[in-house]
């Protein structure tokens, strides 16, 4: 058996999230699928993180086992020809050793949220990035996050449905970056929980507009408390930049 890992761009638009589910279509499935028509071979990928319904990828990381003798190369032409239906991209792939793994060797994760601060309406980031009409202050967002950064309890901030053993987390950056109408928000850190980036961007977003403080921020993070989370955020802004090994 030979471990590759590959590199997966996507457009999660058409998916119910990376992982494979019962009620629809995945990311996971579509590339095991693809895997199993090059192969034969019923394949399982393993991923540095899995997304949400409706969440985007630019490196995304994964691994899967082949017993058919296949060169990289190969593997990622061959996928991405299984694939070419779909906004799945394999960017690249490569042998890593027995013991490498997507999810369990990664030591850190980014992501991006996007928004897009206008009235008009969204043309070519429809589904891509989160459309905010009213004007924001990215600077007091920027402020405010970092409220955000460090070892934290961020039970406010996690998914009732979230797997995680602990909320305690350590938020290793969240940056606000306005370029021109374009406002990103950069998180960065070992791991996440379910919903984390999306329900803090949406409370920045709150402070953005004069609704909330950076007290108001802090205290709903001291709140330990999922009731106190001022707005979740849409999927479609959010990006898995790349996973760190």
């Amino acid at each position: 058996m030979t471990r590759f890992r590959l590199t997966v761009e996507f457009d999660g638009g058409p998916f119910m999230g990376w992982q494979r589910q019962k009620h629809g279509p995945s990311v996971q499935q579509a590339i095991e699928d693809a895997v199993e028509a090059i192969t034969g071979e019923a394949a399982v990928l393993h991923a540095a993180g899995r997304t949400d319904a409706g969440v985007h990828a630019l490196a995304m990381s994964a691994h899967v086992e082949i017993a058919k003798p296949i060169a990289p190369f190969r593997l990622a032409e061959g996928l991405n020809a299984k694939l070419r239906r779909l906004p799945v991209a394999i960017l690249s792939a490569e042998i890593v050793p027995d013991d490498w793994h997507a999810r369990f060797s990664c030591i850190g994760r980014r992501y991006v949220y996007r928004i897009v601060n206008r009235r008009a309406p969204l043309t070519l980031d429809t589904g891509r990035a989160w459309q905010v009409a009213v004007p924001l202050d990215a600077e007091a967002m920027d402020d405010a996050a970092q409220r955000l950064v460090g070892l934290h309890d961020f039970t406010t901030f996690r998914s009732v449905q979230c797997q995680a053993e602990s909320p305690v987390k350590t938020l290793d950056r969240l940056d606000v970056v306005r370029r021109g109408e374009i406002i990103e928000i950069h998180a960065a850190a070992r791991s996440f929980l379910h919903h984390q980036v999306r329900s803090m961007v949406g409370c920045l977003q709150l402070v953005g507009r004069g609704k909330w403080t950076p007290d108001d921020l802090q205290d709903a993070l001291e709140a330990r408390d999922r009731a106190s989370l001022g707005f979740n955020a849409p999927p479609d802004g959010l990006y898995f930049v790349e996973a760190l090994y």
